[in-house]
């Protein structure tokens, strides 16, 4: 029988990784996106908390062209425009201290001994 380890974002507890170093890249993904969603509701506090959510991981997942785009260059937000619509999945949010954390492997129970 084969072990396989893998690792659960800690602030998505729902998602499965098998390599550490996606479920680090994942977990802090999240963790931007909650700040940016913090933002934005005390920028426009008309906003629900769906929509600051939703706004937060589209920013979140997309941030190397908004960082192109804040660093004089927004003709970098037209990728965003021309590519097809992502919908944001809504995500529960877990306060974990710890960053991925591994998954200990089931070991099966062992069977009775047979009487001699």
């Amino acid at each position: 029988m084969a072990v396989e380890v893998v690792y659960r974002s800690s602030r998505d507890l729902e998602r499965l990784f098998m390599d550490k170093a996606e479920a680090d890249r994942h977990d802090k993904m999240l963790e931007l996106a909650e700040l940016l969603a913090e933002v934005l509701q005390k920028a426009v506090p008309s906003l629900t908390e769906q929509q600051v959510e939703e706004a937060g991981i589209y920013m979140a997942k997309n941030r190397d062209v908004f960082a192109k785009a804040f660093k004089s260059q927004p003709d970098a937000l037209s990728e965003l425009l021309s590519a097809p619509v992502e919908v944001a999945e809504p995500v529960a949010v877990a306060e974990v201290v710890e960053a991925a954390e591994p998954i200990a492997p089931v070991k099966p129970a062992k069977a009775p001994k047979a009487a001699k």
